[in-house]
């Protein structure tokens, strides 16, 4: 998984009835933009570390 500052990650939820966790992503602190990644998650509004899962993937939007 490759991201960079300003991409969003999304995790997809363990439930049919939940939307995806979506979080900006503010920092990026492995090499080549691999994790771990700093997240600021747009249903709470909390900042954590991320290293994500098999569930997660990377979009970039405009």
């Amino acid at each position: 998984m490759k991201a960079k500052t300003g991409d969003f990650l999304v995790i997809a939820s363990n439930h049919l009835d939940e939307p995806p966790r979506v979080g900006y992503i503010e920092e990026v602190h492995g090499e080549d933009g691999a994790p771990p990644y700093v997240v600021k998650w747009e249903d709470d509004g909390r900042t954590t570390i991320v290293f994500p899962g098999s569930d997660a993937h990377i979009e970039q939007r405009g």
